[in-house]
C-alpha cells in the first residue's frame, strides 16, 4: 500500500525517507520506534546541555500523549462560554445617501431623454455627450453661475434648477477707515 502525501511529509520531518521504492509500513513503524528509543536514551544528555529545550520537549511529548487534556478542558469550556455569551451583532451598513448633485444629474438625464435635444423623444443618440452636458450644467448651477436658458442647456436647467437654490451673494463691506489715537 502506498503512503499518502501527508505520511510522506510527516516522515520527512522526522528524517525518514519513505519515498524510496521498497519501503513498507512495517519498516516505517520499526524506524519510528527506534527513533523513539534513541530519543529516550539521549534525553538526559540533552537536559544537561539545554534544560529549557528539554523542558519544552517534555511538555510537547506530554501534550501529544494527551496528558494535558484534563488541564486544557476547563480553559476551553470557559473560552466557549465566553464566545457564546458575547454574540456580536453584524455591523449594519448604512445605506449610502444620494447627493443633491447625483439627484440633479439623474433628473437632467430624464429631461434630456424626454426632449428632442439629443435625438428623438425617448432616446438619446449620444449618451456620453448628453451626460457631459448635464454634469456641466449641474456643476455651474451648484456653483451659482449662470446657465443658458435656450437649447439643451435650457432643458437641463429647468429640470434641475430646484436642486440648487439661489445662493445669496456675500455682501462685503469695505471699511478702510482707521482711527488712531496717540497719547503723549
Amino acid at each position: 500500500m502506498a503512503f499518502s502525501n501527508l505520511e510522506k511529509a510527516m516522515a520527512a520531518v522526522i528524517g525518514l525517507d519513505i519515498a524510496r521504492p521498497g519501503t513498507s509500513r512495517a519498516a516505517a513503524r520499526q524506524a519510528v520506534a527506534m527513533l523513539g528509543r534513541g530519543a529516550v536514551r539521549a534525553a538526559p544528555v540533552a537536559a544537561r546541555i539545554n534544560p529549557y529545550a528539554a523542558a519544552g520537549l517534555t511538555g510537547l511529548a506530554a501534550y501529544e500523549a494527551g496528558l494535558l487534556d484534563p488541564l486544557a478542558a476547563p480553559a476551553m469550556q470557559v473560552v466557549e462560554a465566553v464566545d457564546e455569551a458575547i454574540v456580536q451583532r453584524p455591523a449594519r451598513r448604512r445605506k449610502k445617501r444620494r447627493t443633491q448633485f447625483n439627484k440633479a444629474v439623474s433628473e437632467g438625464m430624464k429631461a434630456v431623454k424626454k426632449s428632442t435635444s439629443y435625438g428623438k423623444k425617448g432616446t438619446i443618440n449620444n449618451a456620453r455627450k448628453a451626460f457631459t452636458a448635464v454634469t456641466k450644467v449641474a456643476s455651474r448651477l451648484n456653483k451659482g453661475q449662470k446657465v443658458g436658458t435656450k437649447g439643451p442647456t435650457g432643458v437641463i436647467k429647468r429640470a434641475i434648477n430646484r436642486f440648487f437654490p439661489k445662493k445669496k451673494p456675500v455682501r462685503r463691506t469695505n471699511k478702510t477707515s482707521y482711527s488712531i489715537t496717540v497719547n503723549r
